[in-house]
């Protein structure tokens, strides 16, 4: 038989949490604080693209395992866990922003039961756990700290096939209790301290994004060389002391996660005394990548943006998302505004510019409306359908037959015989 869990947050962690929960078989309340999504996601109308989570959260209502209500203390009532799954946005310092989580632990901690576990799924930093439970004033609920390893697109996916479950806590049977909550999945459990589970996933974000800025400045290299990168991370990959995974040179990493996370650790080791210099390096890297992508296309069109029309396909951080936060894409965009250019763009994820990191930007909802009389094509995010576009359609429609692709995404050798100059990332 299921527990009873109370999920406060319904971001996309929130949200996969617990449809994903319910999925397991047990019987979980979702709370949020904006009636109209409350409302919404009660009729099983999920708000974020996330594949397969329409389908899970309409499972979990028609089960009767799933439901919504606003506000906090409306779901912990008689609840034996309470996951926190709440922003914790990057601080004007770098650090990590706990206001939303500390306000929600005053507020639920007079609601709940003797011997209730509230769980920290949000990426906190190292003593949040100590924090959350001076705020709860509870002595008798305890406090487990539980990352999340989600990765938007894939969420779901994550969720019921982890490459591991981290449970941080200073009482073993409270931690034992939470693994429990996953008893269906096939990954393996690590209970630890809760200082040592709320590092663990700082260093996992920060070493993926440690891998990134590393092929991209591999990528330069490539280029200053002649060597093809695709070429090299294929010979690098096959080393299993290496891998493939995040080998992939790109024009930075971006996100609600990674650009947050990499900068919450570097102040997280420098108030305990370290200066972080290689993470400091990686993230000073991936700001660099931005600026070189942006002089390839200022290149592209003869070496000055001002007044020329940049078609660009690709706004969200990813592909597989609707995203938009921290996105590369948009900020390569801006710095390209910035200069002086126009930007048609076109998203598959995106149907209007209503967004305001879009202000500026002209979005359409066609590829090729994009490119028409454009001085140049940028890809930006690594959607697959961009492959399967017809470039003999785009040769007719671009006012200058110049691509930067910044994802090596499309195909070099066919858009050369189209008359193209072609601009990738390591691999001109």
């Amino acid at each position: 038989m299921g527990s009873n869990i109370a999920i406060i947050g319904t971001g996309y962690v929130g949200l996969t949490t617990g449809a994903c929960l319910a999925h397991l078989g047990h019987n979980v309340v979702c709370a949020d604080v904006v009636p109209e999504k409350v409302e919404a996601l009660s009729r099983g109308e999920v708000p974020i693209l996330e594949a397969g989570l329409d389908e899970l959260v309409i499972e979990g209502i028609e089960s009767g395992r799933l439901s919504f209500v606003l506000g906090a203390t409306n779901a912990v009532a008689d609840v034996d866990f309470i996951y926190l799954c709440l922003p914790t946005p990057q601080g004007a310092d770098g650090a990590a922003d706990l206001s939303f989580i500390q306000d929600a632990a005053a507020d639920i901690g007079p609601h709940l039961k003797a011997g209730a576990v509230v769980i920290n799924k949000s990426t906190v930093p190292v003593g949040s756990a100590n924090e959350v439970a001076k705020k709860l004033e509870r002595a008798d609920v305890h406090v487990v700290s539980n990352p999340e390893f989600l990765r938007e697109g894939t969420a779901v996916s994550d969720f019921l096939h982890p490459d591991r479950v981290v449970i941080g806590s200073d009482d073993r049977v409270a931690a034992q209790r939470v693994a429990d909550l996953y008893a269906g999945l096939e990954a393996p459990t690590l209970i630890t301290d809760p200082a040592s589970a709320e590092t663990i996933k700082y260093a996992s974000n920060a070493f993926l994004a440690t891998k990134i800025s590393f092929v991209n400045a591999m990528a330069a290299v490539c280029e200053a060389v002649g060597a093809d990168v695709n070429d090299v991370v294929a010979g690098m990959g096959f080393d299993k002391r290496i891998g493939s995974a995040f080998l992939v040179p790109g024009p930075g990493w971006g996100g609600s996660c990674f650009p947050k996370d990499s900068h919450a650790l570097v102040r997280i080791a420098e108030n305990a005394g370290y200066q972080f210099g290689l993470l400091r390096g990686v993230i000073a890297v991936n700001e660099e990548q931005f600026g070189r992508v942006a002089k390839k296309i200022t290149q592209a069109v003869g070496g000055s943006v001002e007044g020329k029309c940049i078609a660009v396909w690709g706004l969200t951080f990813k592909a597989r998302t609707d995203d938009l936060r921290d996105s590369p894409a948009i900020n390569i965009i801006h710095r390209l505004r910035e200069l002086g250019a126009q930007v048609k763009a076109y998203d598959p994820a995106v149907l209007d510019g209503s967004d305001s990191r879009l202000a500026g930007i002209e979005v359409v909802t066609d590829p090729y409306d994009a490119v028409a009389g454009a001085d140049v094509l940028a890809v930006l995010t690594e959607w697959d359908e961009f492959k399967t576009f017809d470039l003999e359609q785009v040769a007719g429609k671009i006012g200058n037959k110049a691509v930067v692709d910044a994802r090596n995404l499309l195909d070099r050798e066919a858009l050369k015989a189209l008359g193209f100059s072609y601009d990738g990332i390591g691999r001109s």
